[in-house]
């Protein structure tokens, strides 16, 4: 994985009082049987604050249609069932086209995550990436210095000749008002393949999932999974074409503030 193309840490808001904030309560079917606030549900956090945001800013209402390029999560601590999550959300790079979102979750009790998420404004009757208005980017502009963003990936197709290779059927459920399965059942995926490999992830730990292609409702899904001395990785195949890249490995602990 390229080590310049997401930061380690990742990069702090300029001023934290001025982000987007929220906060609601880690309920039951947010955690495993461990109490821990799943990644899936972590993922479900991320797109919920971020209609929050869109509802709270100028032009919201006509920048509705996204794509998660890819997303990080940074797991220092979890947030666990019965805290209360505060969520913390700002633009950290932007082009006229897309962002990198960050967000920063915290529990009042305990707990640390930090997130990035890659999105794409998209026009949602042309279907192809569409400009932001100058007034829906002008808070965004103003909490980063980074006005030139470009797409890079870092995440590469599995080339191990041997890897796992198990189903992971769809359900109704997972598809969203357009047809695609939705971000956080890829984190669902993940989940999966992470409790099949108890032992190759400890905290602190950031997990990673990046969008080659939809995957489609009725799609035939298959998890590749390789366990490296690096950590673990992870893709979804459909008709043996990558859909999704993730990766799990270590990450240095993170100064507390």
């Amino acid at each position: 994985m390229p080590v310049d193309v997401i930061p380690t840490p990742l990069p702090d808001c300029l001023d934290i009082t001025r982000a987007f904030a929220r906060s609601w309560p880690v309920r039951l079917g947010d955690t495993d049987d461990q109490d821990r606030l799943r990644l899936d549900a972590v993922a479900r956090y991320l797109q919920d604050i971020g209609f929050d945001h869109l509802d709270a800013v100028a032009d919201g209402d006509i920048h509705q249609a996204w794509i998660v390029r890819r997303t990080v999560i940074d797991v220092y601590e979890p947030i666990v069932f019965g805290d209360r999550v505060q969520l913390r959300r700002w633009a950290d790079a932007l082009s006229n086209r897309w962002c990198d979102m960050r967000i920063q979750l915290k529990g009042e009790r305990s707990g640390h995550i930090e997130a990035a998420a890659f999105l794409i404004h998209i026009d949602p009757v042309a279907g192809r990436p569409a400009r932001m208005t100058d007034t829906f980017m002008a808070p965004m502009l103003a909490s980063t210095t980074e006005h030139r963003l470009r797409w890079k990936a870092a995440l590469t197709e599995l080339d191990d000749p041997d890897v796992e290779t198990v189903p992971f059927p769809l359900r109704v459920t997972d598809v969203d008002r357009l047809g695609h399965v939705n971000n956080a059942v890829y984190w669902e995926a993940l989940e999966e393949t992470l409790a099949a490999h108890p032992d190759t992830h400890e905290l602190p730990y950031r997990a990673i999932i990046e969008h080659v292609g939809p995957v489609m409702a009725r799609d035939k899904v298959v998890l590749r999974t390789s366990v490296r001395p690096t950590g673990l990785r992870m893709q979804m195949d459909v008709d043996g074409s990558a859909r999704a890249l993730a990766s799990v490995t270590a990450l240095p602990a993170r100064a507390k503030s």
